[in-house]
């Protein structure tokens, strides 16, 4: 067993996050994102965006625009790039050619048939399917002799012969040993000269001066393959910490073409999530801190963060399709209305304000004269709340006359009790006649008014709630007429006889 000299010093760190740009930027290309970042920032390191850009086919403008779009959204600054692994594709080849030369790598002139026949022979035989290292044992006349004939082939990378291993420590899973034998000559260049990614991402963490490698659980099996070229290239490995699997209720991992949208940062950002809100969750899938700790500040989540703290069990992601309110993780929508009701209202309100723009109920005075009103409002009705959404959908009412009324609340608080349809009326002019608009007037107010008809006060106060906000619960109910306004509230309640009229309608 031969010990791998890997750096695990963390002064200097350098780490980089090196998406594929296949597609938009989904919550494990951001946990990953986020780990680097963290450990960066522990560190005080250097976090280097790689666009991994090499799949022709697949790349795309727009998604190396929405991975960069992502991560500005989450708050993910990095510190270098983002580089083009494309723009390097030469020095790759070039790497290729020069392990060639020193005797680690060669040329294999096998064809995609004769590598067939190979395969099957190795199953029939119960054997293990590895390449026999035909073109190895090839001399250089004969190596100059195909390639006369202009024989096309792809360049192997020499795995020693000799009895031995690759050993790693990973910060994740410990030490790792993988024998030589069990590793077979593998490709690095294909027959066209395009490098392989187990080549190119070596090389190009090689040239960043990467030091910890913070990746997916899906790369360890690459790993004792790029730890033998960085040894053939005279380089220093890294540290390797491999985080778990994400996986969904039925133990799949977590995929764009398995899940959609669903696991995309788009979707999280478009269903009201607060960036920070989803950082704090997609943490807590595969890293937990001593004390189990679920809430962080920014600066909280840098100091706590480390790599012993990652996991070794795959997390599980627990969303729910198709079901538009509680889409996703309890937790995830638990963390978000942790922060909606936590921060700042000055920075909520700058997140509701787009999300009432695009419910069309939004009013430039919110941002003049109407300021202090919107953000009093705001603090009063977030607590129950768990995405921005609910600030367009549920908290309607306090900023628009179109706001739709609950059936259950509907039924529950005005059918019920037919005598409403009169006495909310009433109520409506004993209410518009009082002189100081106050919690404490309309409490008094409402509670006479029910005394004086010999009715519970908790029946007038829920069809109340039902009638001006349209909803079954909510904040304290005179807080609401408060933010409401008496105009609107004496409206609302003129209007109760039209309101059981179309209730009924419906029914």
């Amino acid at each position: 067993m031969q010990s791998r000299n890997c750096d695990k010093t963390k002064d200097n760190v350098r780490v980089r996050f090196a998406p594929s740009p296949t597609g938009y930027l989904h919550i494990g290309g951001a946990r990953t994102a986020i780990y680097n970042w963290l450990f960066a920032r522990k560190h005080k390191g250097v976090l280097i965006l790689r666009i991994e850009d090499t799949d022709f086919e697949r790349s795309t403008t727009d998604s190396i625009q929405g991975i960069i779009d992502g991560l500005n959204w989450l708050g993910i600054d990095w510190d270098e790039g983002p580089y083009f692994q494309s723009e390097y594709v030469e020095e790759h080849k070039e790497v290729a050619r020069r392990l060639v030369e020193t005797g680690h790598a060669y040329k294999c002139f096998c064809t995609r048939e004769e590598l067939d026949v190979k395969r099957k022979a190795a199953l029939a035989a119960k054997k293990p399917v590895q390449y026999d290292r035909t073109c190895r044992r090839l001399t250089p006349e004969a190596v100059a002799a195909k390639e006369a004939l202009g024989l096309p082939y792809v360049i192997r990378f020499k795995v020693p012969e000799q009895q031995g291993s690759v050993y790693f420590d990973d910060a994740v899973y410990g030490p790792i040993e993988k024998q030589y034998h069990d590793i077979e000559d593998f490709v690095i260049m294909r027959s066209d000269g395009s490098p392989l990614y187990l080549l190119s991402n070596a090389v190009d963490d090689i040239r960043d001066r990467i030091t910890h490698v913070i990746r997916g659980q899906d790369g360890l099996a690459n790993t004792p393959r790029q730890i033998l070229i960085y040894e053939a290239l005279g380089a220093r490995c890294p540290v390797f910490a491999h985080m778990p699997l994400t996986l969904d209720l039925k133990k799949r991992k977590i995929s764009k073409r398995t899940h959609g949208e669903l696991v995309s940062v788009q979707f999280y950002r478009d269903h009201g999530f607060l960036p920070w809100a989803l950082v704090n969750y997609l943490v807590l899938l595969g890293w937990h801190t001593s004390d189990d700790r679920e809430i962080f500040s920014r600066e909280e989540l840098i100091d706590a963060f480390s790599l012993e703290g990652i996991n070794r069990a795959n997390s599980i992601f627990n969303y729910t399709p198709g079901d538009p309110k509680f889409f996703t993780d309890p937790k995830a929508l638990s963390i978000n209305s942790h922060f909606l009701r936590t921060l700042p209202i000055e920075e909520i309100a700058e997140s509701v304000k787009g999300e009432f723009i695009t419910a069309g109920i939004w009013d430039p005075a919110y941002d003049g004269e109407k300021r202090r009103w919107f953000l009093s409002t705001l603090d009063l009705i977030r607590s129950r709340f768990h995405t921005l959404k609910d600030f367009a959908d549920l908290g309607r009412a306090y900023f628009s006359e179109d706001f739709p009324v609950d059936p259950k609340a509907c039924k529950k608080n005005l059918l019920k009790h037919k005598e409403l349809k009169e006495w909310l009326p009433q109520l409506a002019d004993r209410l518009e006649g009082l002189r100081l608009w106050t919690p404490e007037s309309t409490e008094k107010a409402v509670r006479s008014f029910a005394e004086e008809l010999d009715a519970k006060p908790g029946i007038i106060i829920n069809a109340i709630r039902t009638v001006v906000t349209g909803q079954l619960a909510g904040p304290g109910i005179f807080d609401v007429l408060l933010a409401i306004g008496k105009d609107r509230v004496v409206k609302r309640l003129r209007g109760v006889p039209e309101l059981f009229r179309e209730a009924r309608g419906r029914i």
